[in-house]
């Protein structure tokens, strides 16, 4: 039986006392979403399109663990959480153990290239690929692989989204809907100057075509 409802505002409170990564590499985009961006995610998928509970979630490209970790908080069955770097996961585990979820998670060390099987949703947050052009299409490509439904955050605009439509099409998918949101996050690099930057970016719900 499901438990009763959590309330969103408490989803936010549990994100942010999760543990970010200590030193964050510029080259993975490694950017913390924000607890409040999470969870506005993590609710749409869960209560709008009944895509987490009870569900086998897998988080491409995972960092620590947001995504995941809210996505067993709110009833995934399982929750499988992949990444390259090493301590990434490592504070990932870390930080399911103290969200009381490491029971129903595992947590991967690997390229999502490698990562088999299937799942009911991917849930991720894949880099945009200003760093390393193409990074993200990847992540969209293996997530249809991977499941029937997807939820990915890619960075804003026009001509991003026709680009993204298009790309996805292509791999067999099409876009049932798309989430304007805005990721504010503090200074994190030596490159950065301003004491925090907004960007705007787009939530993509992907289907697999039958």
């Amino acid at each position: 039986m499901q438990r009763k409802m959590l309330q969103k505002h408490r989803l936010e409170i549990i994100l942010s006392e999760l543990k970010p990564h200590p030193s964050p590499k510029a080259y993975l985009e490694q950017y913390t979403i924000p607890s409040e961006v999470a969870s506005e995610i993590l609710y749409l998928a869960a209560y709008m399109y009944r895509d987490i509970v009870g569900k086998t979630v897998f988080d491409l490209g995972c960092g620590t663990g947001r995504l995941g970790i809210g996505a067993a908080i709110l009833e995934a069955k399982e929750i499988v959480g992949v990444d390259v770097d090493a301590l990434a996961v490592e504070v990932a585990k870390k930080n399911a153990e103290m969200a009381g979820v490491h029971n129903v998670s595992a947590w991967i060390v690997g390229d999502i290239d490698a990562i088999c099987g299937s799942c009911d949703t991917v849930i991720q947050n894949p880099p945009f690929g200003v760093r390393q052009r193409t990074a993200d299409r990847r992540f969209i490509k293996k997530a249809l692989e991977l499941s029937e439904v997807a939820y990915s955050i890619h960075k804003g605009g026009a001509t991003n989204r026709e680009f993204i439509k298009r790309f996805v099409e292509r791999c067999g998918g099409s876009v049932a809907g798309i989430f304007q949101m805005k990721l504010v996050i503090p200074p994190m690099f030596a490159f950065h100057r301003k004491t925090k930057y907004s960007v705007d970016v787009d939530l993509y719900r992907i289907v697999k075509r039958k």
